[in-house]
């Protein structure tokens, strides 16, 4: 009986220290794996410029793409670029189809609760396009009562928008979407990121204008990631903090801006 029960004591022992040892793994299991393979998976939308999209030789190109770049190197890991929609990157990221994201996703409470957080590398505001012709010249969302607007689906600017009451809000699938319904008419504007205004402006060749800066939408960007991996939070922390103080994300930001994007937003 004795016997039998230094036995059972000892199976415990054995299965504690094993489950453990299996929650400790699968603490690390996401910096392993890409330590392992040498890769770091970034999702991104390829259709977002400046900010992720493909140049006239098919190669993805722009400041959020130069930024995962960098961040990859200083990880020490190779960049591998994965395209999909922004109304399901953030289930593909929780599906593991790549490790991060690196697509000006903003920092907010609701995301915090299902996901990790880099420290921000950008900082923006939410900006009002409309169109040239528009005489109405809104200021704010509280003009929009009873009025289309026109967002990406899943966005934190379809968020802002579904925050007014009387808004009619009319979500797509990315930018290019909602900017041709406001050129024809269907919609009375849209709400996007005032750094990738005046380029997306520009090239669409559509008659459209930036319009006001909403008051209090303002934005943190960061690279979300699983929760659940200390060690690669500490080791992609550690990365984007490094670019911030050697200058290398000041540098993008006068690049791809002509501004230091990198810095808060003066109150």
């Amino acid at each position: 009986m004795k016997s039998s029960k230094i036995w059972f004591k000892g199976l415990l022992l054995a299965i504690a220290l094993n489950f453990t040892g299996a929650a400790a793994v699968h603490a690390e299991d996401l910096l392993q794996s890409v330590k392992a393979s040498g890769v770091l998976k970034i999702g991104l939308e390829g259709t977002y410029p400046p900010f992720g999209y493909r140049d006239s030789a098919g190669k993805l190109d722009g400041f959020d793409v130069a930024v995962a770049k960098a961040v990859a190197t200083r990880m020490g890991l190779k960049p591998v670029f994965v395209t999909t929609e922004w109304s399901g990157i953030i289930a593909g990221l929780q599906a593991g189809k790549f490790d991060v994201i690196v697509n000006q996703v903003s920092i907010t409470p609701q995301r915090q609760q299902v996901l990790d957080f880099t420290p921000p590398y950008a900082y923006s505001s939410a900006q009002l396009i409309e169109r040239t012709s528009d005489k109405r010249n809104f200021k704010s969302l509280a003009d929009l009562k009873g009025k289309k607007v026109g967002v990406s689906l899943g966005s934190n600017f379809a968020d802002l928008a579904h925050s007014e009451p009387g808004v009619i809000v009319k979500t797509y699938p990315g930018a290019p979407e909602t900017l041709s319904d406001l050129a024809d008419g269907r919609i009375d504007a849209s709400i996007n990121d005032r750094l990738m205004l005046p380029y997306l402006i520009k090239t669409s060749h559509l008659p459209l204008r930036t319009g006001a800066l909403l008051n209090g939408a303002k934005f943190e960007m960061g690279i979300p990631f699983r929760k659940g991996n200390p060690a690669f939070a500490k080791a992609i922390d550690d990365a984007v903090s490094s670019l911030r103080q050697d200058g290398t994300l000041r540098k993008l930001s006068m690049q791809w801006f002509g501004t230091d994007v990198s810095q808060p937003i003066a109150q």
